[in-house]
């Protein structure tokens, strides 16, 4: 089950170049990056957007469930539609969306607006990530392929590490809405980026949506999938309310960024520690301690909560915890299901990519309901979910 991954597959990557090396994906991190940036920048000023529109904190926390759930929807849809369009020609022209989207967000007069200038944003989001995370799967020998798809997933983390606490300070000095417009200035970076140096690839043979839809009667596929969506609520449920949770431990506004910062560098450290074990142990194990550390971070944030700790040490260091325990999940998850289904690579992994996103969206939605009941009861649900996790892994382990 845990063997590495050598068959040829029957899709895009039959038609991938030589393999090269893991610094052919960096220029895809760099996209990844400006799509989490784009995807949780609110994160870090969801208190000022919220006075701003007019809106509860836990109301504008829901423009990120619209991203979440609008990604998910389309990405299987996208894939379908966009598939014989030349990659690099596809990859730029997401970014391109994102960029416009961002713009409209950072002028959006009203929440309805804003609403859907993030449902724009997601759908160049839906067309960006999950080829990203493919092409870079083809662009390296077999053995490297989980330390490839940790680069990409890396631009993601490396955005919470930076892009969000980045965001939380601009619109701390400037306003929220020149923050958003400096994302849109960051995707149109990426976009030039990629289109430099990005190698030309053909597109793909058109898979119909039926078939991509049909890799979810595979056994291995059904049990794993749904892990992505458990994990991904558990862990990220209440990061897009990080800053009214961080109050609730005690943490004062100046503290906020830098331990915004320390979630993202325990995301990163997380996500590159998971592909390299996942390489060399397998992703059973890899995600077995992964899921016991989350459920233990977040019962241990409960706690904290709880006793309305104000001791910044604490909570600095719970934060590391917070964001390794999260992003440690994706390279061991998309190694299990290309297990599963070896000669539907791209369509897994853009499956997972949308399972990915739907968990957020359940998590954001979760912890908006949560929220008014207090940080301590919404962390509480977090870490059953966590703990479900855990349990769902040992009844699948054997998928």
């Amino acid at each position: 089950m845990n063997t590495p991954i050598h068959r040829p597959v029957a899709n895009a990557e039959a038609a991938a170049p030589a393999p090269r090396g893991l610094g052919s994906t960096l220029v895809l991190g760099l996209g990844t990056f400006a799509v989490g940036t784009d995807a949780y920048v609110v994160a870090g000023f969801l208190p000022g957007m919220a006075s701003s529109l007019h809106v509860s904190e836990g109301t504008a926390g829901q423009s990120a469930t619209a991203f979440a759930i609008t990604y998910a929807v389309l990405s299987p849809v996208l894939a379908t539609v966009l598939a014989r369009v030349p990659r690099r020609a596809l990859l730029v022209g997401a970014l391109a969306v994102l960029a416009a989207a961002n713009l409209g967000s950072a002028l959006a007069p009203d929440f309805a607006t804003l609403m859907v200038s993030r449902v724009v944003a997601a759908s160049g989001a839906a067309a960006f990530t999950p080829n990203a995370g493919a092409v870079a799967a083809s662009l390296v020998a077999p053995a490297q392929r989980a330390r490839a798809l940790a680069v990409v997933v890396g631009g993601l983390t490396v955005a919470t590490a930076l892009g969000v606490p980045l965001g939380s300070l601009a619109a701390r000095a400037l306003t929220w809405h020149a923050a958003l417009a400096l994302v849109a200035a960051l995707c149109a970076v990426a976009a030039a980026g990629v289109l430099a140096a990005m190698p030309a690839l053909p597109g793909a043979p058109r898979i119909p949506l039926r078939r991509r839809l049909a890799a979810l009667r595979s056994p291995g596929v059904v049990a794993v999938l749904p892990l992505t969506v458990l994990g991904m609520a558990a862990g990220y449920g209440l990061y897009a309310y990080a800053v009214p949770v961080l109050r609730a431990l005690g943490a004062g506004e100046r503290a906020v960024p830098w331990l915004l910062f320390l979630y993202g560098a325990g995301a990163v450290a997380g996500n590159l520690v998971a592909g390299t074990r996942v390489d060399r142990h397998g992703p059973l194990r890899v995600q077995a301690v992964g899921y016991t550390a989350l459920t233990v971070t977040l019962a241990l944030l409960t706690l904290a909560s709880a006793a309305h700790t104000s001791w910044l040490p604490v909570a600095a260091v719970l934060m590391v915890a917070w964001g390794a325990t999260t992003w440690f999940q994706t390279p061991a998850q998309q190694v299990r299901l290309i297990n599963a289904a070896p000669q539907e690579t791209a369509v897994v992994v853009g499956l997972n990519a949308s399972a990915l996103y739907a968990g957020i969206g359940l998590g954001t939605v979760l912890g908006g309901a949560l929220l008014p009941r207090g940080a301590t009861a919404a962390l509480g649900t977090c870490t059953a979910l966590a703990a479900v996790c855990l349990l769902h892994l040992l009844l699948t382990r054997r998928r």
